[in-house]
Parts: C-alpha cells; sequence; structure tokens
C-alpha cells in the first residue's frame, strides 16, 4: 500500500474518466436518435463531437505522464447510462422522455464535472502545468453543456413534459 500516491490516483482517475468518455461517446447518437426535440437532438450530436476532443486530450494527458491511453471500468458511468437507456425504453412514447433523456445527460455532465475539477486540482499539486491546461478546456465545455442543457429544459423542455399522453 505505501506505493500508492497521488500520481497513482491521478492515473487511477484518469483511466476512470477516459472509460467514461469513450462509453458516452457510444451513448450520444442513441441519445440523439431518441430525443424529440430538435435542440435537445443537435445538443447531443455537437456534445459527441465534443466527446471526441475531449478523448484526445486525455490522451495527451496520459503521455504527459508517461502512460497508455487505457480506460478503466467506472460503474458510476455505466449505472447512470443504464438509467438513461431505461429512460428511452420507459418513456419512448411520453411527452416526458426528453426531460428524462436531459435529466440523464445532465447527470453525466455533473459526473464529468467532478472528475475533471478534481484531476485539475490533482495536476496542479502534481506540477502538470500541461495537463492542468489540457483538463480545463475540458471542464469548461462540459461545464458550458450543462448551462445549455439546462436552458433547453428551462425553454422547451420540462414544459412540454407536462402534456398529456
Amino acid at each position: 500500500m505505501a506505493n500508492k500516491t497521488l500520481e497513482t490516483l491521478f492515473h487511477d482517475t484518469l483511466r476512470d474518466i477516459y472509460y467514461a468518455e469513450r462509453k458516452i461517446l457510444r451513448t450520444l447518437p442513441k441519445m440523439a436518435r431518441a430525443a424529440k426535440s430538435e435542440e435537445l437532438k443537435s445538443a447531443f450530436e455537437t456534445h459527441r463531437d465534443q466527446t471526441e476532443g475531449q478523448i484526445e486530450r486525455l490522451q495527451q494527458v496520459f503521455e504527459i505522464i508517461g502512460k497508455t491511453p487505457r480506460g478503466k471500468t467506472c460503474e458510476a458511468i455505466d449505472g447512470i447510462v443504464a438509467e438513461g437507456e431505461e429512460i428511452i425504453e420507459d418513456y419512448k412514447d411520453s411527452p416526458a422522455l426528453d426531460a428524462g433523456l436531459l435529466a440523464s445527460a445532465q447527470a453525466v455532465e455533473h459526473y464529468e464535472i467532478t472528475r475533471y475539477g478534481t484531476l485539475r486540482r490533482w495536476a496542479q499539486l502534481l506540477g502538470l502545468d500541461e495537463a492542468v491546461s489540457l483538463i480545463e478546456q475540458t471542464l469548461e465545455e462540459e461545464s458550458q453543456t450543462d448551462e445549455l442543457l439546462t436552458d433547453i429544459a428551462d425553454k422547451t423542455v420540462n414544459e412540454d413534459a407536462l402534456a398529456t399522453g
């Protein structure tokens, strides 16, 4: 146990978010196809493109620390994605579908924001300045996506969910 350091924890957490981002990349097209709102579909498609760039930045961080990019199963993201898939199935013919999809997407964003915030701080402590910059770019994108989803929810999706089926 003595060899478990902040560097080890940073690497393990990096592997966790790398797995999560790759899982999200595969899940976003399903969410976009299921969404009824064109604005929500577009947000999912845009975030899919962003996620590709985020994965590339994570690969750069792995390179900075001299490690091979390799994911580590993230049960948290697996659970959030599974809940999203349940919503698609359970609400597919419901006016509440988009509200459920949006809520699932925000759960993903909040998880990512937490992880990237932690990684940024640890990278600062470890003196990984280049990694800090890469992580901050992704953290900013995740925060902007969360704000966009909130706007979509407030403008249309939550009100549309009130409609009778």
